[in-house]
């Protein structure tokens, strides 16, 4: 069965297998960094969590593109990277509010704690990246039509004449 072929619902399933392992990844590398900042330095808790999810954006940018979206257009990389990094930043404010909060709203600042608030705020945020990724910065290509088997490229592109009227017989 051809990868074209498959239907849409198997489609959005791969995608978000790969989006989730991509993002498994990225996790790890948060929550190592973080914990390491947190237990090693004297980096305040917030400020080591920003630190943390900026190197795993970087870590999941290269994921997203050379494995989960490696078949989206590739035609404005600019653009494309200007739009992770916007809405990455998005996702970075969600993940560190929702630390932020219960921190210094709710006096939550035990390693624990932390951990709990941090697996909260980025299920929060990987729901928003996970949408916004897909729709806007990744987009998908446009879904070529089938070509028949034995027809030449050239024929499915070329202009198709208009079908002239039949002029009109008289029959006696």
């Amino acid at each position: 069965m051809e990868r074209g072929s498959e239907g849409p619902f198997k489609r959005l399933a791969r995608e978000i297998a790969k989006f989730g392992a991509v993002g498994v990844v990225g996790t790890v590398v948060n929550f190592a960094v973080s914990n390491l900042l947190w237990h090693l330095t004297s980096i305040q808790a917030v400020r080591a969590n920003v630190i943390a999810t900026i190197v795993a954006i970087a870590c999941n940018y290269v994921g997203f593109r050379y494995f989960t979206y490696r078949d989206r257009d590739k035609s404005a990389r600019t653009k494309e990277l200007t739009l992770f990094l916007a809405f990455s930043l998005v996702g970075l404010v969600i993940e560190n509010g929702v630390l932020f909060a219960a921190i210094y709203g709710f006096g939550w600042d035990s390693s624990l704690e932390r951990n709990v608030f941090k697996v909260l705020g980025i299920g929060i945020a990987t729901l928003f990246r996970f949408w916004s990724y897909r729709t806007w910065v990744f987009k998908a290509l446009p879904v070529e039509e089938a070509v028949e088997p034995g027809t030449a490229p050239e024929a499915v592109l070329a202009p198709q004449p208009k079908p002239q009227p039949r002029p009109k017989q008289h029959v006696s």
